[in-house]
């Protein structure tokens, strides 16, 4: 059996459901040309035995070795024993060799596929395609077996426990240094992972830093730091800003003019693949998915642009245009809640470059027709 097609038709949510409730055996392939991203998931029959994305590659040796469970020359003892001939897999003979447990080792395992699959899940554009078929299990170090209705209920509750965490956590470029105790503060009562994430508050690291050093998932850092947030134990900051650079380098300005010209021209299929051998030269800049979201904009690929947005806002998330630009995004979706949020945290945004003041009036007007359409709402469902 084999089943593809765009996740704007069947989302990923659906497709791990199908494929649980079929017992299926074989190859989830997900690609997504927004994020230059991919990722691989190996089920066997409806459980997840492994899986692994582009962007983030988890080699396991190296996974256990920043978490701490293992040691650098266990490691190399392993890899000798394979050069050597020996053809089990890593995760086999360090097991074999007592250089880390079996229970440590499914544990780390398991949580690197889960954030895989977590992350998978939170893409709502891009394409899959599911190959079934026996599993060729040469290339897994270590599988594990997660059933897939499990991920799938965690998954939607860390969706909404994102929610709360984003009211103190904005996002994961944020500076967590620690708050100068007080004379009568109590004796603080934390578990071990408090301790270890708080060791590793050092007033230059971000989020997504220290979650990297620490061998950790981006949620459980940053729920930590929620709760010492909280708690008053640690203060966020925006990050310190970086040295200005050129408006773009010499090697993207072809492709940024590129698409300013076709948009200009209303060749907008043309604009759009000129964003994307932008977002290609360098996707950890944000310029390339603002134009990558402008130009969906136009084609009104709303939810697309939504996300091309959302990922320049990551990489930059006191950029005024991609605030502006999502607002529009969200309310051609019909969430007008969404973008007034949007559009309230732009117009409140200091030091707004001319170009962006320029569209102030234009943003007051649609803040004000949402505002309209939302109640409208609102008294609909009452």
């Amino acid at each position: 059996m084999a089943i593809e097609g765009p996740l704007k038709e069947l989302n990923i949510h659906d497709v791990f459901q199908l494929l649980d409730l079929g017992r299926k055996t074989g190859v989830l392939r997900v690609t997504s040309e927004l994020r230059q991203n991919a990722g691989v998931v190996h089920f066997d029959r409806g459980a997840v035995i492994a899986a692994h994305i582009t962007s983030n590659p988890h080699v396991l040796g190296e996974l256990l070795l920043r978490s701490g469970k293992l040691r650098e020359e266990d490691l190399a003892r392993a890899r000798a024993l394979q050069t050597a001939g020996d053809r089990r897999r890593l995760g086999e003979i360090l097991v074999a060799i007592d250089a880390v447990g079996r229970r440590e080792l499914d544990r780390c395992v398991r949580a690197q596929v889960e954030e895989v699959v977590f992350e998978l899940m939170s893409w709502s554009e891009g394409y899959f395609s599911f190959v079934e078929g026996a599993l060729d299990r040469s290339g897994i170090e270590a599988p594990v077996s997660i059933p897939t209705e499990a991920l799938l209920m965690e998954a939607a509750r860390r969706i909404d426990e994102w929610a709360r965490i984003e009211t103190k956590v904005p996002h994961l470029g944020m500076v967590p240094r620690l708050r100068a105790p007080e004379d009568d503060a109590s004796p603080l009562d934390l578990v071990p992972f408090e301790w270890e994430v708080l060791a590793a508050v050092d007033a230059t690291r971000d989020l997504r830093q220290i979650a990297e050093a620490l061998g950790r998932s981006d949620f459980d850092v940053a729920r930590t730091i929620y709760g010492l947030t909280s708690a008053g134990v640690v203060i966020l900051e925006a990050p310190a800003s970086a040295p200005a650079e050129p408006a773009a380098r010499a090697d993207d300005a072809p492709a940024a003019a590129r698409v300013e010209e076709y948009l200009a021209r209303g060749d907008l299929e043309a604009a759009r693949l000129a964003a994307v051998d932008l977002v290609a030269a360098d996707s950890e800049r944000a310029e390339g998915h603002v134009a990558l979201g402008r130009t969906l904009l136009r084609l009104a690929r709303y939810d697309e642009a939504e996300d091309a947005l959302v990922q320049a806002l990551h990489r930059d998330p006191a950029a005024a245009a991609p605030r502006r630009l999502l607002g529009m995004a969200q309310a051609a979706q019909g969430r007008f809640a969404d973008a007034i949020e949007s559009w309230d945290r732009w117009l409140r945004a200091d030091g707004r470059p001319p170009d962006e003041e320029a569209h102030a009036a234009r943003v007051a007007e649609l803040r004000a027709s949402a505002a309209v359409f939302a109640d409208a709402l609102r008294g609909r469902h009452v």
